[in-house]
């Protein structure tokens, strides 16, 4: 029997608040984002650039850069990944592990799907039509990865950079980058969380034989 352990941290209602400075920082990311979805939107993702992003949301190309590295980095960098690794710390100790993944990825749909639905759904159809987005999203998965080993270890008495930890963590986020995928190059009629629970219930029970 696998370890069982749990990490609890503050509710949500007990965080203090951030700081002059981290809200400021905060804002700027926010306009950030929104003129680089607006612009996409009027124009299209190539014929976008740092320069007309800055402008519109009043910053200097070089604030761009200095909060978004790429401007691929825009469209995939969000707050969540800290907030849903809290929650799945959080979660209780004798909960099954499946329910406590599931509760997670459903607070993920929470905030970034049902929340900002247009975003949503512009950012996974970058990820289908732009090569350069998909590339960066795969690149970004590595550092998320390694934030969901260090919760998946603490959860089960694991090392994070154990084999079984990290096929686990990176099976987990693939399949949720494949969802979204699906979920792009089918127009978006589909509800995502349902969606989410047939890819978790491939990953939990494999994939059986289809029936004639």
């Amino acid at each position: 029997m696998t370890c069982m352990t749990a990490v609890q941290t503050t509710s949500p209602g007990d965080r203090p608040r951030p700081g002059l400075r981290e809200r400021k920082k905060i804002k700027t990311r926010e306009a950030i984002r929104a003129a680089t979805y607006a612009l996409v939107e009027e124009q299209g993702y190539d014929a976008t650039t740092i320069e007309q992003i800055a402008e519109r949301a009043e910053v200097s190309p070089s604030t761009v850069f200095r909060y978004f590295p790429a401007k691929e980095d825009i469209v995939l960098t969000d707050e969540y990944d800290a907030v849903l690794l809290e929650e799945l710390r959080g979660r209780p100790a004798d909960e099954p592990w499946a329910d406590s993944i599931r509760h997670m990825l459903r607070e993920a749909v929470r905030t970034g799907v049902v929340e900002d639905p247009e975003v949503a759904r512009l950012r996974t159809r970058l990820m289908v039509e732009v090569p350069a987005v998909r590339s960066r999203m795969m690149e970004s998965m590595s550092a998320t990865g390694r934030l969901l080993c260090t919760a998946i270890a603490e959860r089960t008495g694991r090392a994070p950079d154990s084999l079984e930890v990290r096929v686990y963590a990176m099976s987990l986020l693939g399949g949720l980058m494949e969802t979204s995928l699906y979920w792009a190059e089918n127009g978006h009629r589909d509800d995502f969380a349902d969606l989410v629970d047939r890819s978790l219930r491939v990953l939990q029970q494999g994939l059986p034989r289809e029936s004639p």
